[in-house]
């Protein structure tokens, strides 16, 4: 929403918002000339010509129901992204289950370095831009494109990268069908002459691009594709090192700062994509090496008592299982997994997958659920998710982070690797024994 706002704002718009709490990002929107108020009241609607609201903003929420008794038009947020990628003549959309942001900034990165000034908006928090937001002079756009409640379908993109398809957002969604039939109009939206960039190696990619009516580019590691990685190494701290070859041919060779099999994937994604829009293989090769990482994509918040203190945004079985494969690559004594569940119907829909996930970790903590939007029906906890785990991994539940950040302090011993995963607020466990220090 505030990425929303800065490009409003740097278009002309008079702009004013409302949040629950007051943030940096605020800060920011008010420097730009945006007018801020601190909670949702009704007579912060002051007659403007639209509203803009997020999907967590319910149709009672005061504002909004001003603004219906004003006869004033709304639109949610998928809606108005939408209209401003109708803006640009390249406008890029990164969709998939995972890796959508860690994807978004380092082909942002990719595009800024290489010349293209593009317009950014990505989903955390990107150093090399100053935050989520960056307003290009060009006509190249990319954002995320995220499948939640259909949001991308508001979409105009004229390139789609599509990284994997994985059973998640079952709160909205019956089932894989339901989501692959998502993606398939997903796909359906770019124009004969545009681009869809697709993991070759998922088989639910494939199956849905099968039917597209457009130029399609493919990557992959396992599988035939029109960009390989081959000869896969990692250093000492974890970072991948690959050969790509482009239709047979050696394109180039990369090297990464940011750990994991995983990223080799969104890497190859965001050299296919760079490749589409003329940068050179040099070019690529060069500056894909300084992107650093996001916020809270294996974020290295320092170090206790000898031990690295790691965070990752990781909530989804999938998604736990290659930050953990990542932990492997990085130097360690032991690996505690802290993981703190986001939504009931996440944690319920995928409970015996959760129960798998952790099998990388030599400690594993759960905490209590992350309620995000749901309300808790009592059908579901953190308890059962630990009580279905392998008595072998000795995971504990431990709702209260006070008693997880004194029960791990007393027991890391130097070269232990802690990390905290979920999508809610588990990164305070880190912060607290930081703190410690």
């Amino acid at each position: 929403m505030s990425a929303i706002a800065e490009i409003l704002l740097s278009h002309g718009y008079r702009v004013s918002g409302s949040d629950i709490s007051d943030s940096k990002l605020l800060h920011k929107l008010k420097e730009h000339g945006a007018e801020i108020f601190i909670g949702h009241r009704e007579e912060n609607i002051q007659n403007p010509d639209l509203i803009v609201y997020s999907a967590a903003i319910k149709h009672y929420n005061p504002e909004r129901v001003r603004a219906k008794a004003l006869n004033i038009p709304e639109v949610d947020r998928a809606e108005m992204l939408g209209q401003i990628m109708k803006k640009y003549d390249k406008a890029i959309a990164v969709a998939g289950s995972h890796g959508k942001t860690t994807t978004t900034s380092l082909l942002s990165l990719l595009m800024e370095y290489g010349g293209l000034d593009p317009t950014i908006l990505v989903g955390g928090d990107l150093e090399d831009i100053g935050g989520n937001i960056k307003i290009g002079k060009s006509n190249h756009f990319i954002t995320e494109a995220c499948e939640y409640v259909e949001s991308f379908l508001r979409f105009f993109p004229f390139i789609a990268i599509i990284l994997n398809i994985d059973e998640d957002h079952l709160d909205y969604y019956r089932d894989i069908e339901h989501i692959k039939d998502a993606f398939r109009r997903f796909v359906a939206l770019v124009p004969k002459e545009g681009f869809l960039v697709a993991c070759n190696d998922d088989p639910q990619v494939r199956e849905i691009y099968s039917s597209a009516d457009c130029n399609i580019v493919t990557y992959g590691i396992k599988t035939p594709a029109d960009f390989i990685a081959q000869d896969i190494s990692f250093d000492k701290e974890g970072h991948p090192n690959f050969k790509v070859l482009y239709q047979g041919e050696v394109f180039g060779d990369f090297r990464l700062n940011i750990p994991g099999l995983h990223n080799v994937y969104n890497a190859l994604a965001s050299i296919t994509t760079s490749h589409l829009l003329g940068l050179e293989a040099e070019t690529i090769a060069k500056n894909i090496h300084r992107y650093q990482g996001i916020h809270r994509r294996f974020d290295i918040l320092g170090e206790v008592k000898g031990a690295k203190i790691v965070d990752d945004y990781a909530h989804h079985p999938a998604e736990i299982k290659a930050t953990l494969e990542a932990a492997k690559q990085h130097p360690h004594r032991k690996i505690w997994a802290i993981f703190q569940p986001h939504t009931y119907s996440r944690t319920k829909a995928l409970l015996k997958d959760f129960s798998t996930a952790f099998n990388a970790a030599d400690h594993t903590i759960i905490t209590d659920i992350y309620a995000a939007r749901e309300l808790d029906n009592g059908e579901i906890n953190s308890k059962k998710l630990v009580e279905l785990m392998d008595p072998s991994l000795e995971a504990l539940y431990i709702p209260e982070f006070e008693k997880i950040v004194d029960y791990i302090y007393d027991r890391l011993e130097p070269g232990d690797l802690v990390l905290t995963m979920g999508a809610g607020d588990v990164y305070k466990i880190g912060e607290a024994l930081l703190n410690k220090n």
